[in-house]
């Protein structure tokens, strides 16, 4: 099995390739160099592998949430690569990546990235042998109504923890929380959880590729009630 990553929903930018289970990666913390950067990324993934992107047996990319410009660039690259292979992709969570990143460590992780407006992107995440497993749902709230978590240790991740660190800690008093620093979405991690969708049979085809705009989201929803 062949596939091709994009992660560029936050200020992180990173392509992957899983080859038969080897993983091969570029990343670079490079904020609002997105566009410049993941073509090339790709080129140089596909050149060092002798591979061209037809060869792959799907395209996966980081659908948020997110930057909304960062997520669309993953979405729109991707959805032209597949639809130019003719391959399906596979859709991965942002903050399931983000956790992802952690899962050697076997433990539960608090994954929150700064969603501006004073709020954060929000998922808990267990350990399972297939990976970093969602705990009920995402969410996108003020820190001070992030939905509260099973009391257990935890690890937490992502740009929400620097932002809005004492916020965050004031609404979990009860956890005991380890903040892991300098982490980031990456495409390796995106790859990894879509090699188990992809065995699952969880594909879309490229017109179905869309971003995951958690705010939008609840602004349809208050609309309508």
């Amino acid at each position: 099995m062949k596939l091709l990553a994009i992660e560029t929903a936050t200020e992180a930018c990173s392509a992957a390739l899983w080859l038969d289970g080897d993983i091969h990666e570029r990343f670079e913390f490079a904020p609002r160099r997105h566009t410049e950067l993941i073509l090339p990324m790709v080129d140089s993934l596909l050149a060092a592998a002798g591979l061209r992107s037809a060869d792959m047996d799907g395209f996966v990319y980081g659908c948020g949430p997110g930057s909304f410009t960062g997520v669309r660039i993953a979405t729109g690259v991707v959805q032209g690569l597949a639809l130019a292979a003719d391959r399906p992709v596979v859709a991965v969570s942002t903050l399931a990546a983000l956790s992802q990143t952690l899962i050697e460590h076997d433990q539960p992780v608090l994954a929150a990235l700064d969603a501006r407006m004073d709020e954060v992107y929000w998922g808990c995440y267990l350990p399972a042998d297939s990976g970093m497993q969602l705990q009920g749902a995402e969410h996108v709230c003020s820190p001070e109504t992030v939905p509260l978590p099973e009391t257990r240790q935890w690890l937490a991740a992502g740009s929400g923890w620097y932002s809005y660190a004492e916020r965050l800690r004031a609404r979990l008093p009860a956890l005991d929380i380890t903040v892991v620093a300098d982490v980031w979405p990456r495409a390796a991690a995106s790859v990894a959880l879509a090699a188990r969708n992809w065995t699952a049979g969880r594909v879309l085809t490229a017109a179905q590729a869309r971003p995951t705009y958690l705010r939008d989201r609840v602004a349809q929803v208050k609309q309508s009630t």
